[in-house]
């Protein structure tokens, strides 16, 4: 190559959560545990919102919507991660690396406002319980739902576009296990200045204003739960917004503990083992949290899975010679599927796996080959 000349990049490679081998296997079916916890959660908090009509209310809608955030948020660098926890280069390609970043940021920031959404709801419902239906009408919702989209989409579009505008040229290993802003700066070989005050401005902006519009929201209601006599009404009062309490600690403290550490090369490795939390653990937690301390969800979902019994059991009643046949027909699709599936999955990432495993089991005999 010429002096003077640039190579630039056209695809990235991954550093990964470790680099330590003996770690990679046990961390696959750890975050395949997490990643599966969190999609049968979030999409079974999304199927019983719409199955039960007595969850048609503000407070559902947005739980709904945090859910659908959650389920797509943490498909955007989860599996991608269980294949480079298998692979032995974690290679991304330029264009998939911008599009992770993308979404990445679309969903975070749509989960701040949806939050701060959630809040005001909260706000409503205690302080102002007789407006609560015409207050929070079916277009306040769906307007606080699209302003919060908005919002996100704006802040991503400002994050990527600033990043396609700047030029890599021979680094191309990203110090984390999914294309985030600041390891991205660190490779660029051009001014990332304005990037920076892109991020100041954009992520202060996305932080901010949702964390003092909840502070102000949880003010009121305090002060409001404080006015009332009995013990009786003030714990009921509590216990409608512990769950989102609880949501909004674990969401803003994993973020503000990510914001304040340093950008420091040193300090890179512990964000990117911290950063864990708010990217996997608080998409597995949220719909636990709303599941566990909720007596709506908990009636749903019994009536849901009563009534599903109750079906089956009358379809079996009906159809009792041929009960053997359909739970033959039913078990031999299902070993089918799996079969398919995993014949369908990548042969590189299978015979990647089997290594792994072969290597995990025989590796303390290595030496008397």
């Amino acid at each position: 190559m010429a002096p003077g000349n640039k190579s630039f990049v056209t695809q990235f490679i991954l550093m990964g959560l470790t680099d330590q081998p003996d770690l990679q296997l046990p961390l696959f079916f750890l975050f395949l545990g997490m990643y599966t916890v969190t999609v049968m959660g979030n999409l079974g908090l999304i199927i019983l919102i719409l199955l039960n009509s007595h969850l048609h209310t503000p407070m559902y809608f947005f739980l709904f919507n945090l859910s659908f955030i959650d389920l797509c948020y943490s498909s955007v660098f989860t599996p991608k991660m269980l294949i480079n926890f298998t692979s032995k280069k974690n290679i991304i390609s330029y264009m998939g690396c911008m599009a992770q970043l993308y979404f990445f940021c679309f969903f975070v920031n749509s989960e701040c406002y949806v939050l701060t959404s959630m809040a005001y709801d909260r706000y409503v419902a205690i302080c102002n319980p007789l407006l609560y239906n015409i207050v929070m009408s079916p277009k306040v919702c769906s307007s606080l739902m699209l302003g919060s989209y908005l919002m996100a989409f704006s802040g991503a579009m400002a994050h990527t576009g600033c990043m396609l505008r700047l030029t890599f040229c021979d680094a191309n290993t990203i110090n984390h296990y999914f294309c985030d802003i600041l390891p991205l700066l660190q490779l660029s070989c051009t001014s990332s200045f304005i990037n920076q005050l892109v991020v100041f401005f954009v992520a202060g902006i996305n932080i901010i204003v949702p964390s003092i519009a909840i502070f102000v929201s949880y003010g009121l209601i305090f002060s409001n739960i404080f006015h009332i006599s009995s013990m009786e009404g003030r714990s009921k009062a509590l216990s409608t917004c512990s769950s989102h309490i609880i949501a909004v600690s674990l969401f803003f403290g994993s973020m503000s503990f990510m914001c304040l550490k340093p950008s420091s090369a040193g300090s890179m490795d512990e964000r990117r083992i911290s950063s864990v939390f708010y990217t996997n653990v608080v998409a597995m937690m949220n719909p636990l949290i709303y599941s566990f301390r909720n007596k709506d969800v908990k009636t749903a979902l019994r009536k849901t899975v009563s009534g599903i019994q109750i079906r089956n059991s009358v379809f079996l009643c009906r159809y009792s010679k041929y009960r053997k046949i359909l739970f033959s027909i039913i078990i031999i699709l299902l070993v089918s599927s799996y079969v398919i599936s995993f014949l369908s999955y990548s042969r590189n990432l299978r015979l990647n796996l089997f290594i792994l495993i072969i290597q995990e089991h025989f590796s303390p005999y290595s030496s008397f080959a």
